[in-house]
């Protein structure tokens, strides 16, 4: 019994706290938020070496810009694909970086929920398109 308990908290800090209310009320079933948490989520970033060009970045996805667009034009890393890193599964990316993505909610670029990151490489704007 004492496990029970251990993994709900667990549960709670990630998923259950942001899926439960809305899930049940969009009627995506329990199953769906009970889920477990991700091992794997597809993934989009834009970087940019300067604050200030991430800062641009920014403005450009708070008036509307589709994020894979902002990505082609502003990013310095996967440019041509719209920042799309792929499926990454957990460990496989910077400590940093993973620990905002995999906090993020699931969302698509014409209407993104992203998370920023500062890392070795640059500043972070991250995005996360799928998860399982």
């Amino acid at each position: 019994m004492p496990s029970k308990p251990k993994g709900k908290g667990k549960t709670k800090d990630n998923a259950t706290k942001e899926d439960k209310p809305e899930k049940a009320a969009t009627g995506k079933g329990a199953g769906a938020a009970k889920r477990k948490p991700a091992t794997a989520i597809n993934v989009r970033h834009i970087l940019c070496e300067k604050h200030s060009r991430k800062e641009e970045a920014l403005e450009k996805l708070r008036e509307g810009a589709k994020f894979d667009d902002v990505a082609r034009e502003m990013s310095e890393d996967k440019a041509r694909q719209g920042g799309l890193l792929g499926w990454k599964t957990r460990g496989s990316l910077l400590a940093d970086f993973e620990k905002v993505a995999y906090d993020l909610e699931v969302s698509s670029t014409g209407s993104p929920k992203w998370g920023e990151c500062r890392t070795g490489e640059g500043y972070h704007l991250v995005m996360v398109e799928g998860r399982r």
